[in-house]
């Protein structure tokens, strides 16, 4: 099994030129953010990687969590040291708000990091995620006492978050809901009810962990207009911040799962005797609101895993690809060689390396954007990046982790008989990667919120501003005297007019006929990455052609990227006009009565 190391100088350059990271610096509390200091945050989070948590992953993937007595989950061998490591070097805090104890890094530098803790073992990295984002939804939404209570131990990583959604009879329809919040009349209230697949619901990481739960108050009208968010502590706060009894709350069954085995998948079980206490984040009746806060970071956080995921599969893939020997190069009597020199492999092998830099490049831009729409001074700023994230967010989430399945795929296909072996690691980053799709929202969910919330509802006008952008990078690539580049953008302009016809449908069409539109709505989430993910790639092709005829910068570095833009042009940006087939005309046969 291969070492992981981040891919820096990429990181570095998406940063740089792609995702803007000197205006992002220069936006009102981020001037400490420098080049020198992020770069410095790279090197060492590739370090802590390396040397602590890549090694852990393999140990974490054949052990797994486990219940124990009483409802207690230990974690697999070396996980609560590196977590206790993790937290003293200040990790847990990076992007967090200096006010609790955090670092006030950027978005984008967070991104950055969280995709070198996905490579390296996404069942850890799990846990921060979703604490960072119970931290946000508390930040936004919580009363000043519930902030003073719960922020600075769990910025500090000395308590853990959770989003506590799913129902067993509800899955991913919150309006079933059935969770009970009593009001005790003291301000706290005590809940009933049971949720599922809540990750790191129970663990022996830190000593208390604070759940967030979505649950009814008695008189809350039906439906998700009812539905109220508290914070639900496994250990009840005094006025001083000590730990006081044991709360109602009890992890009654983990999860027996595919991947991320390191990862506790727990079955929780709120006021079996008594109540658990909890206390309602800003007002009744608004949960779900507020946990779209917690959701929609996830949401990305799970696009970042996909990043991550597939840049540890391409490596994998491609260092034993240098190592193992077999056959001769076509048409020649030569020694044997490395597989690397065999077409198909190296076809593999470019898919997987262009995949996963469109996601990231994709991913560090929409965290980029994040940061100035919370940063910006210019309100008409703030407002048009905010826009763009948020239609790129179910991209990022749906389409970099449908591309971590394929890059993972293709992975276990480069080993041949030896990714079927778990020595190899190649089929662990292939069932890890599996839950991505799933978790936070299928693919399907990204899909029609990508279409009703983010296309449909302003109709079409933030499609339409990063349509423009993406023409704007379209005759970028005409003005650059590359062969290559120039072949780049000729796949971007039909690659751009197959997206603005398939967009066109989606509008004129989903009021009339629904149905008909998110029958095809994967199809356009999917054309949406390829199309967003290659304008990227197209961008960084035109920066690196002119630098390498300005002789700035890694001229072996730029001439890579320029191949991998002209592979993924080549390769995926000429799928675009058949997923506008599938879209506009395909919808017919899967939604005949008769076929099911």
């Amino acid at each position: 099994m291969s070492q992981y190391r981040a891919p820096l100088a990429d990181m570095q350059f998406v940063m740089q030129e792609l995702a803007g990271l000197a205006e992002v610096t220069a936006l009102p509390g981020l001037e400490d953010a420098t080049s020198d200091t992020v770069s410095a945050i790279l090197e060492e989070a590739d370090k802590f990687a390396t040397e602590i948590l890549d090694p852990l992953n393999r140990v974490g993937d054949r052990e797994g969590a486990r219940l124990a007595g009483d409802g207690c989950v230990v974690t697999p061998t070396g996980f609560k040291d590196a977590y206790r490591r993790f937290c003293e070097l200040g990790w847990n805090g990076l992007a967090k708000n200096p006010t609790f104890g955090g670092q006030g890094m950027p978005h984008l530098v967070a991104a950055a990091a969280d995709e070198i803790w996905n490579a390296s073992n996404m069942a850890f990295e799990l846990c921060p995620m979703l604490t960072g984002g119970a931290i946000e939804a508390i930040e936004l939404n919580g009363s000043e006492a519930l902030k003073r209570a719960y922020l600075p131990k769990m910025v500090s990583g000395e308590w853990t978050g959770t989003m506590n959604l799913t129902e067993p009879q509800a899955g991913s329809d919150l309006a079933a809901v059935r969770t009970k919040a009593v009001p005790q009349g003291d301000g706290s209230y005590k809940l009933y009810g049971n949720k599922i697949f809540i990750t790191y619901g129970e663990h022996d990481y830190t000593e208390n962990i604070v759940h967030l739960v979505l649950a009814r108050t008695p008189d809350a009208p039906p439906g998700t207009k009812g539905i109220s968010l508290f914070v639900v502590p496994k250990f009840l706060v005094d006025e001083n911040g000590a730990l006081g009894v044991r709360n109602d709350v009890r992890c009654v069954s983990l999860e027996h799962k595919l991947g991320i085995h390191a990862s506790p998948t727990a079955v929780l079980a709120f006021g079996d005797n008594g109540g658990a206490v909890g206390y309602v984040v800003g007002e009744e009746n608004r949960g779900l609101e507020y946990m779209f806060v917690m959701m929609n970071l996830a949401r990305f956080g799970v696009g970042i895993q996909g990043v991550g995921i597939g840049e540890r599969a391409y490596q994998s893939a491609r260092d034993y690809a240098r190592e193992r020997v077999q056959g001769r190069v076509v048409g020649t009597n030569d020694a044997p060689m490395g597989i690397i020199g065999h077409p198909d492999v190296r076809r593999m092998l470019m898919s997987m390396r262009a995949c996963t830099e469109a996601a990231r490049s994709l991913s560090y831009v929409t965290a980029a954007a994040l940061d100035h729409a919370h940063r910006h001074p210019d309100a008409e700023t703030r407002r048009r990046k905010l826009a763009f994230a948020e239609l790129m967010i179910p991209i990022v989430k749906g389409w970099s982790t449908e591309v971590a399945q394929h890059i993972a795929y293709m992975g276990v296909q480069v080993h041949g008989g030896m990714g079927f072996i778990e020595e190899t690691g190649a089929a662990q980053y292939a069932r890890d990667a599996r839950i991505t799709t799933i978790y936070e929202g299928t693919t399907g969910i990204q899909a029609n919120d990508l279409i009703g919330r983010k296309i449909v509802r302003d109709a079409g006008a933030a499609l339409g501003a990063a349509v423009a952008d993406m023409r704007e990078v379209e005759q970028q690539t005409t003005d650059v005297a590359n062969p290559d580049v120039a072949a780049i953008g000729a796949r971007l302009r039909g690659a751009l007019d197959a997206f603005v016809e398939a967009g066109r449908f989606v509008v004129e069409t989903y009021r009339a006929d629904p149905r008909a539109v998110l029958a095809g709505a994967v199809s356009f989430l999917e054309l949406a990455g390829i199309v967003c993910g290659g304008a990227q790639l197209a961008r960084a092709a035109s920066i690196a052609a002119s630098k390498l005829a300005a002789g700035d910068g890694d001229g072996a570095f730029m001439r890579a990227k320029i191949a991998t833009a002209r592979h993924f042009a080549d390769h995926y940006l000429t799928r675009a006009a058949g997923l506008t087939e599938t879209i506009v005309s395909g919808s017919a046969a899967a939604l005949a009565d008769e076929a099911f």
